[in-house]
């Protein structure tokens, strides 16, 4: 098949003509305003055969439409001299728990060369502020660490579902602390939206830093995305630490569909879960101050809801752990 008999069937098959649509206007209500998203997000390294180091995240989150947003929020976004003056300020609220674990969950009493058991339970607000431009995001994390996180409960329940081994060393957890982290992020569109052979491309680099006494960091990296129809947004939804995604997103066309990849590397100055608890004694393991991420993953959109997989290639965390890390993010997202 020739090459424009392709792009014509690719355009035939989500609904465009040749060079039409696979960069058009957001998609919008009847009213021409915006929606929010509400989304859930699911990661785990049960899809790589493995149950270690950072074993399970799960976040529900919402994000609202610009035109929802209270008053008091656009103006605090206002206020902030590193955020966006002129974009759309969007409020998200979220609720998760992170779940880390050592190598061999059969051992009662495992080698303190391996990472501790640690859980994060937290809820979470953040200002979104886009001015299609330049995406600034700036949002808290307030929780607990420690058996108050519930993760023992959690891991137990769900190995228990699916028949898997039942973790024997959370005696030895990361005691009760409160969790608090101040994160900004800043994503930009240095390439937007370009046609090239049918598809679109576009590729965002961000920056950001994060404050508390859960993680303490400066990170960077990027990412690239090619498909038709690119949503109006800037990635999926990932948690922290992570590539950023904008929560959100704004459909161009009925279907779209988009591959990406993605880095991110990190200059860290704490991790709780590896240097143990602030205030008391507790298990600890040398830790890595550079670590990086490389991701790969594939959205499907639709107006309605937003689908999208994620694989995560993570370097070394701590001087001891035996190899890189390696998880699946899976991220559903309704808009509302």
């Amino acid at each position: 098949m020739k090459p424009r008999a392709v792009i014509v069937a690719l355009c035939l098959a989500v609904g465009t003509a040749p060079g039409v649509g696979l960069w058009a206007a957001p998609a919008q209500a009847a009213d021409g305003t915006e929606k929010g998203a509400f989304s859930i997000l699911f990661e785990n390294d049960i899809f790589y055969n493995s149950d270690h180091d950072y074993t399970n995240g799960v976040e529900l989150a919402y994000t609202t439409a610009p035109q929802d947003t209270p008053d008091w929020a656009i103006s605090t976004a206002r206020m902030l001299p590193f955020f966006n003056q002129e974009g759309d300020v969007r409020t998200r609220y979220a609720i998760g728990q992170e779940i880390f674990t050592p190598h061999n969950l059969k051992l009662k009493n495992p080698p303190l060369t391996d990472r501790p058991y640690a859980g994060f339970l937290y809820g979470a607000f953040g200002l979104v502020d886009d001015d299609g431009r330049n995406l600034d995001q700036l949002q808290i994390q307030l929780g607990v660490i420690g058996p108050a996180s519930l993760a023992e409960d959690s891991q137990k329940w769900i190995h228990g579902i699916i028949n898997g081994q039942d973790p024997q060393g959370w005696s030895t957890q990361l005691r009760d602390e409160p969790g608090l982290v101040i994160q900004y992020e800043r994503s930009m569109k240095l390439i937007p939206p370009q046609s090239v052979i049918g598809l679109v491309f576009d590729v965002e680099p961000h920056y950001g830093i994060a404050i508390g006494n859960v993680y303490d960091y400066v990170n960077a990296g990027g990412m690239a995305r090619l498909g038709i129809n690119l949503p109006k947004d800037y990635g999926p939804l990932r948690i922290d630490p992570s590539l950023p995604g904008s929560g959100y997103y704004e459909p161009t066309a009925d279907v779209g569909a988009y591959i990406f990849a993605g880095v991110d590397g990190r200059a860290i100055a704490r991790n709780l879960f590896l240097d143990g608890n602030s205030f008391q004694q507790s298990r600890s393991v040398d830790k890595m101050n550079l670590v990086g991420d490389i991701q790969l993953g594939a959205a499907v959109v639709f107006d309605a809801f937003q689908l999208s997989f994620t694989h995560v290639f993570r370097s070394r965390e701590y001087k001891t752990q035996k190899a890189q890390d390696q998880f699946g993010a899976v991220d559903l997202s309704f808009r509302f």
